[in-house]
C-alpha cells in the first residue's frame, strides 16, 4: 500500500521539522496502535508505554522513512517491533520468576487454594456465556506464537490486507498466509471443547 495523500503532507511537513504535523499522525494513528499493541501484550500499561514509543521512535527516525509503504504499514512495523522486544524481555523475566510462581501455587494448593467469590450482582446466562468465550479465545491468543498473533491480529481485527501485513512485518506474502492458516487451526483447536462440548 503507497502513502496516502494526507500522509505524504504530514510526512513533508515533518521532515521539515512542523512538530504540528507530527501531533496529527498521532492523532491519526494512537487508537489503531495502541488496539494492536494491547491486544500483543496483553496490558494497558505496557500497551501505554509501548504506543508511546512507537511514536517517539517515528519521530526521532521520520527522516530516514523512504515512503514506500503507507505510514500506517510503518508504524505498524515499528509496534510489532518493540512488542516484539518486550516479548523477550518477558520471556527471560518468566525463567527467573518462574522458581517463585510454582512455590506460591503449590503453597496455594496446600492451603485448599484461594477462590473469589462470584459476583451475582449482574448473571445473564447469555451474558455470562459470552464473558467466558471472550476469555478463552483471548487466553487461547495469548498461547499462540507472537509471530502467529501478529498476522492474527492484523488480519483480523485490524483487516489489513495480506500485502501490507508482510510490508509490517517484513516477510513474505506466503508466510503471512500460512501463518494466518496456522494461527487459525490452533485457535480452533483450543476452543473445540468449549465449542463443541468435546
Amino acid at each position: 500500500m503507497r502513502l496516502s495523500d494526507v500522509d505524504a503532507v504530514l510526512v513533508a511537513r515533518c521532515k521539515g521539522n512542523d512538530l504540528t504535523a507530527f501531533d496529527e499522525i498521532v492523532e491519526r494513528y494512537q487508537h489503531k496502535i495502541y488496539g494492536y499493541v494491547k491486544r500483543l501484550v496483553g496490558n494497558e500499561t505496557d500497551a501505554e508505554d509501548i504506543t508511546q514509543e512507537v511514536f517517539l521512535k517515528a519521530l526521532n527516525s521520520l527522516h530516514r522513512f523512504r515512503e514506500e509503504s503507507s505510514l500506517q504499514t510503518w508504524l505498524f512495523r515499528i509496534a510489532t517491533n518493540l512488542c516484539r522486544d518486550a516479548h523477550r524481555r518477558r520471556q527471560r523475566e518468566k525463567g527467573w520468576l518462574s522458581l517463585w510462581r510454582q512455590a506460591d501455587e503449590q503453597s496455594e494448593t496446600e492451603e485448599g487454594g484461594i477462590v473469589d467469590p462470584p459476583d451475582d450482582r449482574f448473571n445473564p446466562e447469555k451474558l455470562l456465556l459470552r464473558e467466558e468465550l471472550g476469555a478463552m479465545l483471548s487466553e487461547a491468543m495469548e498461547q499462540l506464537p507472537l509471530a502467529m498473533r501478529e498476522v492474527l491480529i492484523l488480519h483480523d481485527v485490524e483487516q489489513m490486507p495480506y500485502e501490507e501485513i508482510a510490508q509490517a512485518l517484513g516477510v513474505p506474502l506466503g508466510t503471512v498466509k500460512s501463518r494466518l492458516f496456522h494461527a487459525r487451526a490452533r485457535l480452533r483447536e483450543s476452543l473445540a471443547n468449549y465449542v463443541y462440548g468435546v
